[in-house]
């Protein structure tokens, strides 16, 4: 039985459709069934987000057959409950490096290897993201993101910026730059970055700098950012970023049906 965090502690939006990520969508069964049998023998944690976002668990394949799949159940009788009475799951999970995601419909409950378990059908797509690749969330300009960088300085003492986030994703950030006076360069690695995700929780950790470049701004103002990845970045970490990322796309999708 895999382990489990609480939604409390504990991503993405809904599964990427077609255009820029249509490449990497899988939708034919053979295809599919590959990856999901590298999931199975590589025992690879699969966080499922269910209830629109609000509710998760973890799980890992215990069977994969040519036509069903069958899941642990995770730790949390409640939150068991709640998967066998949604009507799709959004699984998120990794796969020698490369995210993959798919959605799953119809849980019902059986019994394997004496456990109980979850029974469902095959995806019927299945989306691959190599890192580079990770969906890209522009963060909202109404509630916007910072980010905590301590910046060792020359003489032994630290520089705090306070970095404007402009994008976050599973792979990493897009800040603003401190000032050029400040040693800030590729490929400079910064432990103990800190990031609060409104309503989900706090964020520590490490962060590489890939990129370093000047924008113009409208008033005619050069300003620098910077591109981030994330260095090992905890589990439980990740599913933060991703429980933020769906709650982010669920508010900017209600909001276009309210004004549709």
């Amino acid at each position: 039985m895999a382990n489990e965090t609480t939604p409390a502690t504990a991503r993405p939006p809904a599964i990427l459709e077609g255009g820029e990520y249509d490449q990497f969508m899988l939708r034919t069964p053979a295809e599919i069934l590959v990856v999901l049998r590298g999931l199975y023998s590589h025992v690879s944690q699969i966080t499922a987000f269910f209830n629109e976002g609000n509710d998760m668990l973890i799980t890992t394949l215990a069977v994969v057959a040519d036509d069903h799949l069958i899941l642990d159940f995770g730790p949390s009788s409640e939150m068991n409950r709640k998967a066998l009475l949604a009507e799709k799951h959004f699984c998120v999970t990794t796969l020698e490096k490369v995210r993959v995601q798919f959605i799953l419909r119809g849980f019902t409950r059986v019994e394997q290897d004496g456990r109980p378990s979850f029974r469902c059908a095959l995806p019927t797509e299945l989306l691959r993201l190599q890192r580079r690749e990770y969906y890209r969330l522009l963060t909202p300009i109404a509630r916007p993101l910072k980010c905590m960088v301590t910046i060792p300085l020359p003489d032994g003492g630290l520089h705090a910026h306070e970095a404007h986030v402009f994008d976050i994703s599973g792979g990493g950030l897009g800040i603003s730059a401190p000032p050029e006076s400040i040693p800030f360069d590729i490929d400079s690695v910064f432990p103990d970055c800190q990031l609060e995700l409104p309503e989900v929780g706090a964020i520590t950790g490490k962060l590489k700098v890939k990129s370093l470049f000047d924008i113009t701004l409208r008033s005619g103002m050069r300003v620098r950012r910077a591109g981030c990845e994330f260095v090992k970045l905890p589990g439980p970490m990740m599913t933060l970023i991703q429980r933020y990322i769906i709650k982010v796309e669920r508010e900017r999708k209600a909001r276009e049906m309210g004004m549709g």
